[in-house]
């Protein structure tokens, strides 16, 4: 079974066959690798779906509308073994030493890691809250309510903030060598933690959880012409 890095390879390749005119073939050209920065903003991808969840299970409590909480409780799982116990642990382990070493953006990772922090307890207070028993009463709805909304509160400029100034200040304190090097750990530890469908097992479950609630159809979201 192809690692989604080999599977890259292997297409790009392909590609490089078919543009090419017969009477000029060539030796194709090696298909790049997914960079280590590129990996961490498609898994900002998974967590921006999951803040759309957030978001309508914000309106349906609010709204005192129909709520399954298991939607909430899987969504949060996600954020549990997927953001909190796997990318972020990317960031602590292999990004933050880095920056701290080399004395480059000191102060945003020490922000950047305080939140990982807030936020785990945030997701454990989702997860004790997003229950039948847990929304069974008003307080329980708003206590659920303002819990999504802190996550959300804190992790959008959160995640904003790393796609836009540290994932692109890695290559400047690493070596070439060192940046594709690190792609490759992070794919290894993805397919030991997920398995052989890692990210693309995950964006299956979200989608799952949007299908549930109605949000997987893209096409609602374009405003309507007036």
């Amino acid at each position: 079974m192809l690692t989604r890095r080999e599977l890259l390879k292997v297409s790009a390749a392909a590609g490089a066959i078919a543009i090419v005119p017969a009477c000029a073939a060539k030796e194709p050209e090696k298909g790049e690798d997914v960079s280590p920065a590129e990996d961490l903003m498609r898994e900002h991808g998974v967590l921006k779906r999951i803040l759309l969840v957030y978001r309508e299970g914000i309106r349906r409590l609010d709204a005192s509308q129909d709520l399954p909480p298991q939607a909430i409780a899987d969504s949060a799982t996600i954020v549990r073994t997927f953001i909190e116990d796997y990318h972020e642990k990317l960031e602590e382990d292999f990004l933050f030493p880095r920056f701290r070493k080399a004395r480059v953006q000191q102060d945003l990772v020490d922000v950047l890691e305080a939140q990982h922090h807030a936020g785990r307890t945030v997701t454990e207070e989702t997860l004790h809250l997003a229950n039948a028993s847990g929304i069974a009463t008003q307080d329980g709805r708003r206590a659920l309510s303002t819990s999504l909304a802190a996550f959300i509160r804190m992790y959008e400029p959160h995640e904003a903030r790393e796609d836009t100034v540290l994932f692109p200040a890695l290559r400047t304190i690493i070596s070439p060598n060192e940046y594709d090097a690190l792609g490759d750990d992070f794919e290894k530890r993805e397919h030991e933690l997920f398995g052989k469908d890692g990210f693309e097992g995950i964006v299956e479950r979200v989608a799952t959880i949007e299908k549930t609630l109605g949000l997987y159809d893209l096409a609602q979201f374009t405003p309507q012409a007036r």
